[in-house]
């Protein structure tokens, strides 16, 4: 089935990563049921959620359901068999040199989407995405062919990157896109209304290069399910708090600015999030977080139906540069991957301007040096 224009991601309800309240299973399963039911045919996972752990638990809650009635899309590349965690950081990637060589590429990757198979009980999916790479990810050769041996093996139907987990990648991804054209074919970014930079500048490229984009945080930390208000309380441990101080309260003044819109359509906040962003090519599928508050204002299980309830309509171009202007926050975080402002060894996570990043820079009329740099004195990943 192909992919859908909405998605429910396997870190919804809190239980994988911390975002509000964790869901306990049984209700986790229920959701999946309803996104189901509700008409949210298309269902994202990452293998190092939960150790595979997410895999499992969308595995049995989707058990039953015809295979052919919805779209399955999984993330690998945190390797979490060989690798051992490094605290916040996480497990590294499978290109760590320490793991492995360039020759072995292939072999874990189809080690790792044969052990998702399993664990989710299926026989394929219909997109592999290549999770938070670094820069070997995003330009090795042998990376990619191994990518493209999933689909000869009949393990995927499709392939693709899912940048991150913090905002970024942009001049990475535009040369990923051209470099293995006719191949990759999805790419994951963040984008929503209150966060159009840096996402829309890999739009264009996108759109030449035939790469469908899935966009993700689409409810911007929780605001466009309208129930984050000013001294809203996070969870300790929440991600959310390492957000830059005042972001509640300035999102908050920007959607009394878009309410607007959304009452002219009649849709809710979310719902013009998500229509905000597939009214532009080549958006093709949103995936916003769905979080249970601690003080449960909005249950979660209305928020998948709200989800769910996204009308299939586009906005003018006047509506969406309206919106986008309301929004804009150029410059106002620290990017990660090619970077100018980085120097000096390349990181997992961020690394230096390459000649061939520079290019791909000029070809799509990027300045790094005026349009990937914080401007701001707060900043924060997104």
């Amino acid at each position: 089935m192909e992919i859908t224009r909405t998605a429910f991601g396997t870190w919804n309800g809190g239980r994988f990563m911390n975002f509000g309240v964790a869901v306990d299973e049984e209700r986790y399963i229920k959701l999946v049921r309803q996104a189901f039911e509700q008409g949210i045919r298309t269902f994202i996972t990452a293998d190092v959620y939960g150790v595979g752990a997410a895999d499992s638990l969308l595995g049995r809650a989707l058990h039953g359901l015809p295979r052919t009635e919805y779209s399955l899309v999984a993330a690998i590349g945190h390797d979490f068999y060989k690798g051992r965690r490094e605290g916040s950081k996480g497990y590294p990637r499978f290109t760590d040199a320490r793991l492995r060589s360039p020759n072995e590429y292939a072999d874990y990757l189809r080690m790792a989407t044969e052990k998702c198979l399993e664990r989710t009980g299926v026989d394929s999916f219909d997109c592999v995405l290549l999770h938070n790479p670094d820069y070997v990810g995003y330009t090795s050769e042998k990376v990619w062919k191994g990518m493209e041996r999933l689909m000869d093996a009949g393990l995927t139907s499709s392939v693709g990157v899912a940048p991150g987990p913090a905002n970024g990648f942009t001049l990475d991804l535009l040369l990923n896109f051209q470099r293995f054209e006719g191949l990759v074919k999805w790419a994951m970014i963040i984008l929503n209304p209150l966060e159009p930079w840096p996402g829309k500048l890999c739009l264009p490229a996108a759109q030449k290069h035939g790469v469908h984009i899935i966009t993700r945080v689409v409810d911007c930390g929780g605001l466009f399910h309208d129930d984050v208000k000013p001294g809203h309380a996070f969870p300790p441990q929440d991600h959310r708090v390492f957000r830059p101080a005042g972001w509640v309260e300035e999102g908050n003044r920007k959607l009394e600015a878009m309410r607007p819109f959304a009452a002219r359509h009649g849709l809710s906040l979310l719902q013009l999030a998500c229509v905000w962003n597939l009214s532009q090519l080549p958006v093709s599928c949103v995936v916003p977080t769905l979080i249970e508050e601690l003080d449960a204002a909005k249950p979660i299980e209305q928020k998948v139906k709200e989800l769910a309830g996204t009308p299939n309509l586009s906005l003018s171009e006047e509506e969406i540069a309206a919106i986008e202007e309301i929004g804009q926050n150029r410059g106002c975080m620290h990017l990660k991957g090619g970077n100018p402002e980085h120097h000096g060894e390349f990181l997992p996570d961020r690394w230096s301007l390459t000649g061939e990043l520079k290019g791909v820079a000029q070809r799509w009329g990027i300045r790094p040096e005026q349009d990937l740099v914080c401007t701001m004195v707060a900043s924060s990943a997104a």
